[in-house]
């Protein structure tokens, strides 16, 4: 029996949000507005030497910030991932208890939990360093087969992609999902991956029933030069797609037809997230059985209020935002 709607198999991070001072940024010698890795050792100084100031924790990760936000809409959703048995580790898996999510996450002894430590300068400007730590020790034995199995679909990131033991981990929940009738999604998450793992990646999309890319990602994979000739070359490789191009609005293919959603105006402030929110509010509105179309404009509305703010996490009603979208929508009999 199918009691979970959508699980995410992805990294698991939390978020830190500090606001500095332009001397403060300048000592870590990083370049603004990129998003950089580190050690966790590095990123234990960094965290420590901004200590007295106010820092804002939330629970994040790519594919996490869509479960979220698919849960948050009203969405069945759960997580498996990895932990540190640390203090972040424990906040993470009390907020997700907190969100509603089942999450399966081991709690690794002597390992610290992932974390993105987001510092905004008085620009506005948000520069990312991010730590995978225990992330990058997950591998099949972590899988939860039993969530697997109980879930309409699953949703991997193309980050797991990185390490020899995620992406055989993410080749298995695949195999798993095949097995027990669970659709497969994917997220090519990153330019840089399809350039470095190419081959994981286009080995994982073999078993992919749903493609999630920006359009720089889609032309990369594609070998198309735009967004409109990446999507039509996607679309018929894979059954269903879904590409994100910015003010151009984004193209989604589903269940044999394409809509055209169009993107809704805002001045932009931070584009962190967007992605993830697209995929979470469109996820939310096909799996409850809303026409693409409908779900298509609640992703692209949703995605646009994460642009218009600061932070992943959409501050808005997710309910609110919901029902502006949907509440005069059909479902689908």
């Amino acid at each position: 029996m199918k009691t979970i709607q959508l699980t995410g198999v992805g990294n698991a991070l939390v978020d830190l949000e500090v606001q500095v001072s332009d001397a403060e940024f300048a000592s870590f010698g990083l370049t603004k507005s990129t998003m950089a890795l580190t050690s966790p050792e590095r990123q234990r100084e960094m965290i420590e030497s901004l200590a007295g100031k106010t820092i804002h924790r939330s629970s994040g990760g790519s594919a996490a910030n869509s479960i979220i936000a698919f849960a948050q809409f009203g969405g069945k959703g759960a997580y498996n991932s990895l932990l540190g048995a640390d203090q972040l580790g424990s906040f993470y898996a009390e907020e997700f208890s907190e969100l509603g999510i089942n999450l399966h996450a081991r709690h690794i002894a002597g390992e610290s939990t992932g974390t993105c430590l987001v510092m905004i300068t008085p620009d506005t400007e948000r520069t990312l360093n991010t730590t995978l730590a225990v992330n990058t020790a997950f591998t099949r034995k972590d899988l939860d087969e039993q969530q697997i199995r109980t879930s309409e679909w699953i949703y991997i990131e193309g980050y797991k992609l990185t390490e020899e033991g995620g992406a055989d981990a993410v080749e298995n929940a695949a195999f798993l999902a095949k097995k027990h009738g669970t659709h497969v999604a994917v997220s090519c998450s990153d330019k840089f991956i399809i350039d470095v793992f190419g081959d994981r990646l286009r080995a994982l999309l073999k078993h992919a029933d749903l493609v999630f890319c920006n359009e720089s990602e889609a032309t990369t994979l594609s070998g198309e030069s735009n967004g409109n000739a990446a999507f039509e070359a996607l679309g018929s490789i894979y059954r269903n797609v879904a590409v994100t191009m910015g003010e151009q609005g984004s193209s989604v293919q589903w269940n044999g037809e394409q809509v055209q959603i169009p993107a809704y105006a805002v001045t932009p402030v931070d584009a962190t997230g967007a992605g993830d929110m697209f995929a979470g509010a469109f996820f939310y509105g096909v799996l409850n059985r809303y026409r693409a179309e409908h779900a298509g404009r609640l992703a692209s509305y949703a995605a646009s209020l994460v642009v218009a703010q600061l932070g992943a996490r959409l501050k808005s009603s997710h309910l609110e935002v919901r029902d502006a979208v949907l509440s005069t929508a059909e479902t689908i009999i």
